[in-house]
């Protein structure tokens, strides 16, 4: 028994114009981690010239929930059968050749990949696990892909190398949703104010009422002098100002502030800075 498929997303969904062709492929594992790569990032069209064993258990085991690739997977007898109908061959390469050939790394091979794909089928060929794809098979290639990895160790799992490809083909694809109707997937959500944070960021007026109970809090436990302030206040600020806090952020450390003056004996009128209210606009009794 193999694992039942995760189903496969819905509008962001690659067409199958776009196929990857794996070449007598040794180790039926490998097979299986290509499906899930290519799962991972929206592509569903798999071609198998000639593989040691297919279909098995290690394949099903190995694809995690992608088996529902595995099971559309087409089995040819040759390159010639997998490529026959396509617009556009591409094929992985790490050498260098006799005779030059065009060649690209993986953004621009997955532009050029998208491109074609609009007026037909396009391959993308990987090669055998020991020794990649022979001189004959990459002179059926219109371009060699070249990913740039370390020389001194250069070798991918064939799965790693596919993944690399579906990836760039992925970030293709999103870049064009993100230049059309807009998509959410390149855009990053680091701070409040981003989109998808859940918490508007607190205002001028919240983030200077936590200071003043901060200073505050310092000089209750003894911590901090305003008659001998150094730079502390300043610091302080520059690092939470840093932080961009949202408003659910500065009610838990006015939270945790009045925690600690109580902790310390100290709650009360002396807790407020001058000019705070006993707590900033919003603040409420339950920080989280």
């Amino acid at each position: 028994m193999h694992k039942p498929a995760l189903p496969l997303e819905g509008t962001d969904t690659f067409n199958d114009r776009i196929r990857i062709v794996l070449v007598e492929t040794t180790h039926s594992g490998n097979i299986g981690a290509v499906a899930r790569a290519m799962k991972n990032m929206g592509l569903g069209s798999l071609w198998l010239v000639n593989p040691k064993s297919f279909p098995d258990e290690a394949s099903y085991a190995r694809s995690a929930g992608a088996s529902d690739v595995l099971d559309r997977a087409r089995v040819v007898a040759s390159l010639d059968e997998a490529i026959d109908d396509c617009v556009l061959v591409m094929g992985t390469s790490a050498r260098g050749r006799k005779v030059p050939w065009p060649v690209m790394p993986p953004p621009e091979a997955a532009i050029t990949a998208s491109d074609a794909s609009a007026d037909g089928n396009v391959a993308l060929v990987f090669g055998r696990e020991s020794n990649g794809l022979s001189n004959d098979e990459l002179q059926r290639c219109h371009h060699h892909i070249h990913i740039p990895s370390n020389p001194e160790y250069s070798s991918l799992n064939l799965a790693m190398a596919v993944q690399v490809m579906c990836y760039e083909l992925r970030m293709h694809y999103l870049r064009g949703l993100e230049a059309g109707e807009g998509s959410p997937y390149l855009k990053p959500m680091a701070a409040p104010g981003d989109a998808g944070w859940d918490v508007s960021l607190a205002s001028v007026r919240d983030v200077e009422g936590f200071f003043g109970h901060l200073e505050q809090m310092l000089i209750d436990v003894e911590f901090h002098r305003r008659d001998n302030p150094r730079q502390l206040m300043t610091r302080l600020r520059r690092l939470f100002q840093r932080a961009r806090l949202d408003e659910m952020e500065v009610n838990i450390l006015r939270g945790i502030l009045t925690a600690a003056q109580k902790a310390a004996g100290k709650q009360g009128a002396n807790s407020q800075s001058a000019g705070d209210d006993a707590s900033a606009p919003g603040q409420e009794k339950d920080h989280v």
